[in-house]
């Protein structure tokens, strides 16, 4: 599958939502201060938290959030110092990325009274009431409607709505108070044959909120992200966004990738600044983007076209929701991703067992070309059809549909673990495993792209009590299994019987003393600590020292002529010994 035309741009004013990115950064809960900037850090597995948090606080930085399903940090620093602080994140051999959070805003065209298109046009021209003699939708297909929220109370949602969350405010109140994530879920799926209101593109799909802008139409990457990442932890099927910004975010691209990874299909307004400029995160791979067409199936001026563009929807004068209880037509790229989407839901309903690489190969494939013939940057693969599209998968079965199978080899499911612990996971599918992962407390930990593999796990950094293991299988189909077990970590309670090391690094062995007096330089080391060091010459006691690294003075003026042998014991609180190979020495 080609990389599934991401785009980007600036917005433009005939769209009542595609956004548009600065370099500012905005963070779920409340923003930072004027004086603040915001970054996305993700860490490797390899990075103690102890070392993170220094890096971070030596500049006045501190983590303000957390991209959980990433493990990638929100970090808030102080203007003045942000510059040094990114360059030491980048420059650390622990880190895998950084980079700005940056502002994502919904800048909202004109609703036009004289510009309001001929009702609700754009079914008919993707020949919507043809697919629902196959399908109307399913409430089992979710579409999360990543946006400013949904007002759930409109008449035209009514029972459609299921609980979500506002990533801008930090809380489970994703109620719309912006206007432009009901106008774009009353596209997808407005409540049909009601005898009110709307129809919807998709009937019986269900719409989950999921707030990631401010009444302003305004927020950062990192809450769409982490819209992106729950949403799919939630069962949605399609993602769409109808928001964006012209900055690239690897951050952004590893939400998508996890959505993606999980047979999610997003879909994403490709942006209305009438340029080809790139907009995210329609320009992430793995996302379809969508651009504007008119009732004649021409390309207003305004939306944005390009390489990256690969499907094209109505998306002038578009009926839908406005407010608590109202309709009005709108304009823009943000209203042409919903209407792709709610393609895709009928798409889905049709034959759920399809994957996603499945869905949008045939979403590209039975749209109607216009423009040039074939494939252009202005429509993409064509207009949507959902009649095409919908008879395209309806008898469709998969070449592939059967998930690998998986399960851990070790530890057992119970199991009580402690210091450093080999997870073992293997797999196993009808045509091949492409890739296995390991997650621990829900953070990928590591992976392989071999059926079986081993991870080795320091169980020491984390708390002792449950955690749990997740192993998941992925084939080339893209079907995913997973396999959950729980373990006990108890590393507190765990005797210590590991000796301490020891070793005499001058004077080497053989060595004709010189002088006077001898340095004799020892080291030691242990997994919890060394307590003392004891210098032996000749096999009796010559020193102790406290101090695992320490250097004892030996005046060999009396010391007769011949061969000495030195030896150092270590010992740790537990009482465990260690020595050293014996040194000989001569006078």
């Amino acid at each position: 599958m080609k990389k599934i035309h991401p785009i980007k741009s600036t917005l433009t004013a005939a769209c009542f939502a595609i956004i548009a990115i600065c370099l500012n950064s905005v963070v779920e809960a409340a923003p930072p201060a004027k004086n603040e900037v915001q970054l996305l850090v993700k860490p490797k597995v390899s990075m103690q938290e102890a070392a993170l948090h220094a890096l971070v606080s030596a500049q006045g930085g501190r983590e303000q959030n957390r991209l959980a399903a990433l493990d990638v940090r929100v970090i808030r620093v102080p203007a003045h110092a942000s510059a040094k602080l990114m360059t030491a994140l980048r420059r650390h051999k622990d880190i895998e990325y950084a980079e700005p959070d940056h502002l994502a805003k919904a800048v909202l065209s004109a609703n036009d009274p004289n510009y309001t298109g001929g009702g609700q046009w754009s079914l008919a021209k993707i020949e919507a009431p043809a697919a629902w003699d196959t399908t109307v939708g399913a409430s089992s297909v979710i579409v999360a409607v990543i946006d400013s929220g949904v007002s759930a109370s409109h008449p035209d949602l009514s029972g459609k709505v299921l609980p979500g969350y506002d990533f801008f405010n930090g809380d489970a109140d994703a109620t719309d108070d912006n206007g432009h994530g009901t106008a774009v879920a009353g596209i997808t799926a407005a409540a049909t044959n009601n005898a009110i209101g709307m129809a919807g593109v998709s009937w019986n799909s269900m719409i989950l909120p999921v707030k990631a802008l401010g009444a302003d139409g305004s927020g950062s990457y990192s809450a769409m992200a982490n819209g992106i990442t729950w949403a799919t932890d939630k069962g949605a099927r399609i993602i769409n966004l109808s928001l964006g910004g012209t900055s690239s975010s690897r951050a952004l691209q590893d939400a998508v990738n996890y959505a993606w990874r999980r047979n999610v299909i997003l879909v994403a307004a490709a942006g209305n600044n009438g340029n080809s400029t790139l907009f995210y995160p329609a320009a992430c791979n793995n996302v379809v983007a969508v651009s504007a067409t008119d009732s004649a199936d021409m390309r207003p001026t305004w939306s944005n076209f390009g390489s990256y563009v690969d499907v094209s929807a109505p998306g002038v004068g578009i009926l839908t929701l406005s407010g608590a209880s109202s309709y009005a037509n709108w304009n823009g790229t943000s209203f042409s991703s919903p209407v792709a989407s709610g393609v895709v839901a009928l798409m889905t309903a049709a034959n759920p067992s399809l994957s996603n690489v499945g869905v949008v190969d045939a979403l590209l494939k039975n749209s109607d070309d216009i423009g040039s013939a074939g494939y252009d940057v202005y429509y993409g693969n064509g207009r949507v059809n959902a009649r095409r599209a919908v008879a395209a998968v309806a008898n469709v079965v998969p070449s592939d549909s059967t998930p690998p199978s998986v399960a851990f080899s070790s530890p057992a499911n119970g199991a009580v673990v402690a210091g450093t612990v080999n997870v073992s996971v293997s797999s196993a599918d009808n045509v091949g495993v492409t890739k296995v992962e390991l997650y621990i407390g829900g953070i990928l930990y590591g992976q392989s792209n071999t059926a079986t593999a081993t991870f080795s796990w320091d169980t020491t950094s984390y708390l002792d009590g449950s955690q749990t293991l997740e192993a998941r299988a992925y084939d080339a189909a893209n079907n995913v299994a997973s396999r959950t077990i729980t373990v006990n970590l108890k590393n507190a309670s765990v005797a210590d019987t590991i000796a301490p090391l020891a070793a005499i690094t001058s004077p080497s062995n053989d060595t004709k003393l010189k002088g006077k007096i001898v340095k004799v330089n020892v080291t030691a080391s242990d997994n919890v600590g060394v307590t003392k060091v004891e210098l032996y010459i000749d096999g009796r006691l010559f020193g102790t020292s406290a101090s695992a690294t320490t250097s004892f003075s030996w005046n060999i003026g009396r010391v007769t002529a011949g061969a000495h042998t030195l030896q150092v014991y270590a010992f740790d609180a537990a009482g465990n010994i260690g020595s050293s190979n014996p040194v000989t020495v001569y006078k």
